[in-house]
């Protein structure tokens, strides 16, 4: 947007100089890309945001260099109530608007008896200034109303409309042609709205007027339209027919109705003096809703939020310079009027934003904000990024990031949920981008799949995710972990070099190295079978946080995974984190020695080290401080359906040295235990 600083100066008195003017209006958020001094004037050309359509006028422009400087907007605008006392002679004539949804309004003036011919050398030099080349004084006029006051117009021959004196506006017949302005020939569709007489469209509405209509210096009366069009046909009918013009550049960001009508009124007065011609008839068909909209604002608010003591008075002065009206709705407390040129405000937050930029941001201190540090229960020490760096330093894991859109057909063997929990995606790009995946395995084991057809031997990923699933009304996004293992890979003993296969206890060892960094001690999560052995649920302190995974051949094969098995696990990330340990305690080093005894004894084979674990703690007592399995055997000469197991108890004493007199009624009592729950074979 270019603008001068003489037109600006027609609304608001300036005290300041022009590069002092650029920097404040900078400031203000009106970025001053450059400023040239010429013609005896200044130009401004200023960055405009897309949300702030009131800033493509001069007079949107000016409206902030009063509110910047404290000065008075003086308005210039037509005077419809005295034209109207003017008006007599009514002839025939209709406007016809087919989808009001497509224009909401559409004004005519007829001004008959014009003179068309050059413009005064005042209008073409401001023009020229804003980068508009001069036509003629009918044409010119439209164009210097649309800068002044942000409302494009178009002017037509009358006598080069159809005799039946009608305007309609109407989305363009399939293949319909039309002759712009600059001469070339456009295909339409119905997807692009035009003005049409009753034979044929003369204008592509809010772009650009067709040639056969246009104002010449033949021409005696003219149809001056000023029109309120939807901005989505504008922009679409533009890109569609690769045209660019300043009135579509208006229309496809919004135009307010009421500066449409002033406009109408402005031009239609220029017009005459200009032209000598006559204003005969004015039409206008559509009638815009324009709900007023209030907002509350409170003055202590807004100090609080910008850190700063503003004023009511001061608050009530920005506000009024800018357009809003306030009323005092308690005692320090107003209810603002929004104009209908600040579609952009809807909220007081809005309104505190636009105190903060006319007060200048430069006044804002800089400070941080008071926080009062707190360590929430279960906050996890280094949250995701701690995670990440135990799965991959710890574990060797690689961390992989997967699209959270996927193909409905990859949840076939994972989800188990109703089909209308699932958020499909009503125009996908592609049958793999059908759904928001309400689970993190799917994705995982479609990546490892990949890395297998790659010639990988070995794959063992990871990754940190959000799934998604509808609950009523509601979308509910949760963080969850997964883990996905396949494959052999080399493992160095003192005997030599072994292929280790993934599976079962490598999954859960990683969680296991996982849960112990993070605070949680053994005895707080286990691992459950879920009746068979090929799935486990994951428990934390009685509470269900996750699932491991023998995969089943189904998917595998669908997935043309062959000859391998593929384990994986999917934890709740969020819940999990809930139980993180963020202190630590340290605890010192025995300082008596201890004493070792082992237990070597066969059992079913349904029986888990954990619970073999959580007996043996429950019946040693406070001088057991640990028990670990040191051996596991299956094969005779144990029997079918039995393991052979080693587990070592460490008994020691803060106290004092134990003696063998303390530590064998306790171990026998062990022992005991196993025997009388499990039904354990001493060996």
């Amino acid at each position: 947007m270019k603008v001068t600083y003489n037109w600006l100066k027609d609304f608001v008195e300036i005290k300041i100089a022009p590069g002092i003017l650029a920097d404040k209006l900078t400031m203000a958020g009106l970025e001053v890309v450059a400023l040239r001094q010429k013609d005896g004037d200044f130009v401004f050309e200023i960055e405009v945001t897309s949300n702030r359509p009131d800033w493509l006028s001069v007079v949107g422009i000016a409206r902030e260099v009063a509110a910047i400087t404290g000065q008075k907007l003086r308005k210039v605008t037509g005077s419809p109530a005295r034209r109207l006392t003017r008006l007599g002679g009514r002839q025939p004539f209709v406007i016809k608007i087919e989808d009001k949804k497509d224009c909401s309004l559409y004004a005519a003036k007829i001004i008959q008896g014009v003179k068309v011919g050059p413009s005064p050398d005042w209008l073409k030099k401001r023009l020229e200034l804003v980068g508009c080349r001069s036509v003629n004084n009918v044409v010119d006029i439209t164009n210097y109303v649309l800068f002044q006051l942000g409302e494009p117009l178009h002017a037509f021959d009358l006598d080069k409309l159809d005799r039946q004196q009608a305007i309609i506006v109407r989305r363009a017949k399939a293949k319909e042609i039309i002759i712009t302005i600059d001469g070339e020939q456009k295909i339409l569709n119905p997807n692009i709205l035009v003005i049409a007489d009753t034979k044929k469209a003369v204008a592509v509405a809010g772009i650009m007027g067709g040639k056969d209509t246009e104002v010449t210096e033949d021409t005696k009366n003219v149809l001056l339209e000023a029109a309120v069009f939807n901005p989505i046909i504008v922009r679409r009918g533009r890109q569609a027919l690769g045209l660019q013009s300043e009135a579509a550049y208006r229309f496809e960001r919004g135009v307010d109705v009421e500066t449409a009508r002033n406009a109408s009124w402005l031009a239609t007065e220029l017009i005459e003096k200009a032209t000598g011609g006559r204003c005969v008839l004015v039409q206008s068909s559509g009638k815009p809703k324009i709900k007023a909209r209030d907002i509350d604002l409170s003055p202590a608010t807004a100090s609080k939020i910008l850190g700063i003591n503003i004023a009511p008075a001061a608050i009530k002065r920005i506000l009024n310079n800018l357009g809003f009206t306030l009323r005092t709705k308690t005692k320090n407390n107003f209810t603002v009027r929004i104009p209908s040129h600040r579609q952009d405000v809807n909220l007081e937050i809005d309104l505190i934003e636009e105190i903060a930029r006319i007060s200048g941001y430069e006044d804002i201190p800089r400070s941080l904000p008071a926080v009062k540090p707190q360590v929430a229960v279960g906050q996890m020490r280094d949250s995701v990024s701690g995670i990440k760096n135990t799965l991959a330093a710890d574990s060797g894991l690689n961390e992989v990031i997967t699209y959270s859109l996927i193909d409905k057909d990859l949840l076939k063997g994972f989800w188990k949920g109703e089909a209308g929990d699932l958020i499909e995606i009503l125009n996908p790009l592609s049958k793999e981008q059908e759904i928001l995946r309400p689970l993190l395995m799917p994705s995982l084991i479609s990546c490892l799949a990949y890395n297998l057809r790659q010639k990988q031997s070995y794959v063992n990923i990871f990754e940190i995710a959000k799934t998604y699933i509808k609950l009523g009304n509601k979308i509910q996004e949760q963080y969850f972990l997964g883990i996905a293992l396949c494959g052999t890979k080399p493992v160095w003993f003192e005997q030599g070099r072994v292929q280790d296969e993934a599976g079962f206890l490598h999954l859960k060892g990683i969680l296991e190295v996982m849960f112990q960094r993070l605070g949680l001690i053994r005895g707080e999560y286990r691992f459950v079978t879920k009746g068979n052995s090929d799935e486990f649920e994951v428990y934390a302190k009685g509470r269900n946080l996750g699932i491991l995974r023998r995969l089943d051949r189904g998917i595998l094969d669908r997935l043309d995974i062959k000859n391998k098995e593929v384990f994986a696990a999917e934890i709740a990330l969020e819940e999990f984190l809930s139980y993180v340990q963020v202190e630590r305690k340290f605890v010192p080093l025995p300082r008596y020695p201890g004493i070792s005894r082992d237990i070597s004894l066969s059992l079913k084979e349904s029986i888990t080290i954990d619970q073999i674990r959580e007996l043996i703690m429950q019946r040693a007592g406070d001088l057991l401080h640990g028990v670990t399995l040191t051996d596991y055997y299956k094969g005779k000469p144990i029997e079918p359906g039995y393991k052979g197991l080693t587990v070592s108890c460490f008994y020691c004493s803060s106290e004092r040295t134990l003696t063998e007199a303390e530590i064998n009624p306790v171990h026998v009592n062990v022992i005991q235990g196993l025997e009388e729950q499990f039904q354990a074979k001493i060996r």
